[in-house]
């Protein structure tokens, strides 16, 4: 092998070059690699390198493609990674070979060949070396064969010292920082004790084996020790061995092995302080000096009869310690109560101890001057003593208990993390919990920390096998990633409050202290077995409870909102009837000084904090309706902002002015007409005296946003949208943009209904001769009940203009009531209808109803049983409004009754494709005025005959359009339903079917949504079924779906995905589902024939076959008949 040593230009940047003929590939140091401007890339297989230490490591990924530089000429070389100190790159044999190498290992002269056949000449470092370096495999045959290995420690000494002399304050005390112990400590209050258990006998081990440069060590030590007056001889029959330890300077501690002494002994309970007390006073600090006691344990006496207890055995002795020594079982919390009663006055005022830790800390420079000089006098005066190269002072950041302090708060140290950072795949379950121990240190700066590390912790449970899989690993390397990423947790501040946002789900509770919107801690953990079937109100609970508890040092006698996304919680204090785990809590509850409200959503609450706080859901629909900017002050305080600003047409003359289509045909106008264009008296650019929308992404977006989000759209579909639109704008792919728009409406995929036609050939009713001579009524029932005691709508339709009412009702309404409700609504309006078309409900079939109604020459007509097709006018309007509804249950909250109005207006100012216009105009025989459409509605100037003559042919125009609307929907209605597929990887919303039983929603009643996800595909089952990725929330739920309850989700940047409201029955078996027809035969009674199928059922694997009449498995499961 030859070596040969230089310095070459890589990328452009000079680099210290080792060629290297024993190195397989080239490796670029990590260091020198973050400037190369080159991405990683992944190697197809793992590739095993030998370090020179001898250690194995993995590498995946390199650098393509570097150039290197050889006498001007660039050569390509793909680099490895690899931590490296002397060398930026090694050029190994796969780029030497590749460039035909030639080395000269006498001369250091390298010659190379480039692409086109040059040669190349570089010459090496000629600096002579005695040192010998030899390749990693040649090291491990000598050491095969017997030869001698070293390991030595480089020790970097060239760090200049700071001298005691240049420290503020701390060069008045020179003799607090000694560099040696001055012999034994003085009497102090306390004496370390060893006190054992009765009748134990005492202990004696022989000593152990040591190397000779430990035994060397000893010796040097044992003295040190005798010079220092800590030991003396002994004749005490117990005795421990000793070994050592090394310290991160490489030098060799001297360790008592005292385990068994250690079993035997009374422990001192005496508590330790928790780390995070010790943080939170620290809030409001700014400068920080911390100091280590020189060898603090050694400046504690042990008590003169338990001296004995402290015998250790030598190959050089006997001893025994006169001091406390390093451990024994005791010495900690020893230590810590005499720290606790020497600074007992200013604990927690400006300095905290944790054994012989010591942060002095101060809210500004001139405190710290004077802080600093309190601690060191108190120092002086016990005789306590300092190692001041340990020490550090007047620092506005500093590292204390493995974490660094600041003004900001408290970050994870970086130098700690790098250990987690650079632990290898845990091999078994103990190197599973020395992680989990290491990484769990830190768990309050992680959010979520249980429910990344449950992968993890299932493996270290009794009995359960050790089979690290992809969640295991991908819990591994998130836990790592989010601890680099560890944020500043601020201190809390007493006396103003904290906000929690709390959440559940059947992995684990979660929640975040907060305090004027900063971090302030993390918590989280697993259920436990019994909790995972707690019911969703009780889990979400149970995280209040768990934060309340965890959290109790902070929160007790402070004010406290809880934020949670499940909204029934609000009302938990009125709740009437509690369950005993309920009441349990309530009482934990009560305790504390708290307000418990909802936010929307599952956005990141610490991002997004303050803009997801609830409000009053009428209030904030009002001001969401008026475009208010909306914030919650820290305080809870609602501000509303509201910004005057240009009407619509004002923006679209300004965006006009600067568009350059637009004034080119200004231009063009302005010398003479233009086919279709216009300028108008305001100055507005007209289209066939429609208004001209430039190419403004942006106002395009809002015309589209008011026309279809707003409270006077709900979200019409794409049709009737262009149809209302098209009446006012004007612009290039207007058509295209609606529909595009709509389709990836979120809202609008979530709650509209796919139109599938159903069997059987239609036939559609007579069309009417004039308006609101015949009706169709049907009632929505099932909706959230409202302040005002409503829970249903009275919808009744007109045929010919398809106008309607929508009239909120309870449904205890008694038949008079109903009567009183229609003669005021209906017959005042509009007159006694000839017809009304109904369902057979109980109200329309009883005695009063049809009494009432030929009382007033109303004839009554009823569907069929089973069918409600025969009213298909009413049940489309009812879609309509229950989607309108949807939409408004999803962006303005509140009651629905309080948006019935705007529904109603929005439903008949909308266009009807039967009728060819709004249901308004077909009414009142012109357009609506509305706050989009507002100055294109003038005063029509007709009178007497002309105005009836208009009336008629308008009546007419809508039969004609009817008559073709019926006929175009039964060609329809008659053919056969086109298959629907998709791919594996395709995104598709799952429709939730009432009749199932099986999920049910949070909230919103009737009004959920129609769908939910969306869901990936995964596999394709069959001809016509699909394997869906549920969330684990619908884990029990059977996750193949056939393709008809399954609709296309369309993406879109702006959505927001939140998880699905619902929640899963606890008694959850999987559901009996239809799997094919096996038979088929007639059932023939007295006077008529009814058709019956003989079904295979399935539920969970278990298969059995029923008769079923075919009208009912239609109707149900229509997909068994494609």
């Amino acid at each position: 092998m030859c070596i040969n040593v230089g310095t070459l230009k890589i990328n452009g940047r000079c680099a210290r070059i080792l060629i290297d003929t024993g190195a397989q590939r080239s490796f670029v140091s990590e260091a020198f690699a973050e400037g190369l401007d080159v991405p990683l890339t992944p190697m197809t297989q793992t590739l095993l390198v030998s370090t020179p230490l001898g250690d194995d490591v993995e590498r995946n990924h390199y650098y393509p493609s570097c150039e290197v530089e050889v006498t001007g000429q660039p050569l390509t070389c793909d680099f490895v990674p690899l931590s490296m100190l002397e060398f930026d790159a090694i050029l190994g044999m796969d780029w030497l070979e590749k460039h035909h190498a030639r080395v000269d290992c006498y001369t250091k002269v390298l010659e190379l060949e480039d692409d086109q056949g040059n040669t190349l000449c570089f010459e090496g470092d000629r600096g002579k070396s005695n040192a010998c370096i030899i390749s990693v495999m040649r090291a491990r045959k000598m050491m095969r064969k017997g030869c001698h290995a070293y390991l030595a420690y480089v020790v970097d000494d060239t760090k200049k010292e700071v001298d005691i002399k240049d420290v503020r304050v701390v060069c008045k005390y020179p003799d607090v920082f000694p560099k040696d112990l001055p012999g034994l400590p003085p009497d102090r209050e306390i004496e370390f004790v060893i006190e054992v258990e009765p009748g134990t006998k005492p202990i004696s081990i022989p000593p152990y084996r040591m190397a000779p440069a430990e035994l060397q060590e000893l010796k040097v030590q044992l003295q040190e020790l005798l010079d220092n007056g800590f030991i003396r001889p002994s004749h005490s029959p117990w005795g421990a061995p000793v070994l050592f330890v090394k310290k991160k300077d490489g030098t060799l501690r001297m360790c008592i092995d005292y385990r068994q002494l250690n079993k035997v002994t009374i422990k001192n309970r005496y508590p330790l302080p928790r780390i995070d007390d010790l943080f939170d006073q620290l809030r409001g600090a700014i400068v920080f000096s911390k100091i280590d006691l020189r060898s603090g344990y050694h400046q504690l006496k042990i008590k003169e009869s338990d001296i004995p207890k402290s015998a250790f055995r030598t190959r050089y002795g006997h001893y025994e310690f006169l001091v406390m020594s390093f451990g024994l079982t005791n010495a900690p919390a020893a230590f810590m109560d005499l720290m606790n009663r020497v600074f007992s006055e200013y604990l927690d005022q400006f300095v905290i101890v944790f054994i012989d830790d010591i942060l002095i800390y101060s809210k500004s420079e001139e405190e710290h001057e004077h802080h600093l000089g309190l601690i060191l006098d108190r120092l002086r005066e016990k005789q306590l003593f300092a190692k001041f190269s340990k020490c550090e002072f007047w620092l506005k950041e500093i590292g204390f208990l493995g974490h660094v302090i600041s003004g900001s708060g408290v970050a994870v140290d970086n130098a700690k993390i790098k250990a987690i950072m650079d632990w290898e795949r845990p091999k078994n379950v103990k190197e599973i919990r020395s992680f989990l121990g290491l990484a769990g240190y830190y768990r309050k700066f992680v959010e979520k920390f249980s429910v990344l590390a449950s992968p993890l912790t299932k493996l270290t449970k009794k009995g359960a096998k050790f089979i690290w899989d992809d969640k295991c690993e991908k819990g591994f390397l998130e836990l790592k990633k989010r601890l680099t990423e560890a944020p500043v947790l601020a201190l809390p501040i007493q006396g103003i409050g904290y906000d929690i946002y709390s959440d559940a789900s059947i992995q684990g509770l979660g929640c975040v202290l907060m305090q004027n919107g900063k971090v302030i801690a993390y918590a989280s953990r697993q259920l436990r077995k019994h909790e995972v079937n707690y019911p969703t109100h009780d889990l979400e609970l149970g995280a209040v409870v768990f934060a309340l508890k965890i959290w109790r040092h902070y929160l007790y006698g402070e004010t406290c909102h809880i934020y949670t996304d499940h909204k029934s919680l609000k009302y938990v204090f009125t709740q009437k009837e509690l369950n005993m785990r309920q009441r349990r809590w309530m009482e934990l509850i009560k305790d504390y000084d708290l307000i418990i409200d909802y936010h929307p959503g599952k956005a990141n609450v610490v991002a997004d904090a303050l803009s997801r706080k609830s409000t009053s859901g009428t209030l904030l629909t009002c001001l969401q309706a008026l475009r208010a900017r909306v914030e919650v002050s820290t305080c809870g305080a609602l501000i509303a902002q509201f910004e005057v600003r240009p009407t619509l047409l004002g923006e679209i003359s300004r965006s006009q002015a600067i568009d350059e289509e637009c004034q080119k045909i200004r231009e063009r106008i302005l010398e003479g007409p233009v086919e279709n264009f216009r300028i108008r008296d305001d100055g507005l650019l007209l289209f066939k005296d429609r208004v001209c929308i430039p190419k403004n992404e942006e106002l395009q977006r809002s015309i589209l946003e008011e026309a279809h989000s707003s409270a006077y759209a709900m979200h019409p579909g794409g049709t009737k949208m262009y149809r209302d639109l098209k009446e006012s704008y004007w612009w290039s792919g207007m058509k295209r943009d609606i529909a595009e728009y709509v389709s990836r409406c979120l809202t609008c995929q979530q709650v509209k209904a796919e139109h599938q036609h159903p069997a059987g050939l239609l036939q559609p009713l007579t069309i009417p001769e004039w308006k609101w001579e015949h009706v169709t009524m049907d009632f929505v029932v099932g909706l959230p009940r409202t302040v005002n005691n409503y829970d249903a709508v009275w919808v009744v339709v007109d045929r010919l203009t398809k106008s309607a009412h929508f009239l909120p009702i309870n449904i205890t309404y008694p038949l008079e009531r109903l009567a009183k409700l229609y003669t005021e609504e209906i017959v005042r309006l509009h007159g006694v209808p000839i017809s009304i078309v109904s369902d057979r409900d109980p109200r329309f079939t009883s005695r009063f109803w049809p009494k009432f109604q030929a009382s007033l020459g109303t004839k009554l007509k009823f569907s069929t049983a089973f069918h409600p097709q025969t009213d298909g006018q009413s049940e489309r309007v009812i879609q309509i409004l229950e989607d309108m509804l949807r939409a408004c249950a999803l962006e303005f909250q509140g009651s629905w009754d309080k948006h019935l109005a705007l529904v109603e207006f929005a439903y008949n100012n909308s266009y009807q494709a039967s009728i060819g216009m709004p249901p308004y105009e077909a009414l009142y025989g012109r357009k609506c005025r509305t706050p989009l459409c507002w100055d294109e509605v003038g005063e029509a100037k007709l009178e007497g005959i002309e105005l009836v003559e208009i009336t008629k042919a308008k009546v007419r125009i809508i039969r004609d359009r009817l008559k073709a609307a019926q006929d175009r929907q039964k060609s329809y209605a008659d053919k056969r339903r086109r298959p629907l597929e998709f791919e594996v990887g395709d995104e598709v919303f799952l429709r939730i079917s009432p009749w199932k039983g099986i999920i049910r929603f949070v909230s919103r009643g009737k009004l959920n949504p129609r769908y939910i996800g969306p869901f990936e595909i995964l596999e394709r089952i069959g001809a016509v079924a699909y394997r869906l990725k549920l969330t684990p929330e619908l884990e029990k739920i059977h996750d193949v779906f056939h393709v008809s309850m399954l609709k296309k989700y369309i993406r879109d940047p702006s959505h927001i995905l939140e998880k699905p409201p619902v929640e899963i029955r606890g008694d959850l078996q999987y559901a009996v589902e239809p799997v094919k027809i096996v038979g088929q035969q007639v059932k023939k009674l007295r006077n008529k024939e009814i058709p019956m199928v003989k079904v295979l059922w399935r539920s969970d694997r278990v298969e059995e076959e029923t008769w079923e009449t075919e009208v009912s498995m239609r109707e149900q499961y229509p997909f068994l008949f494609d």
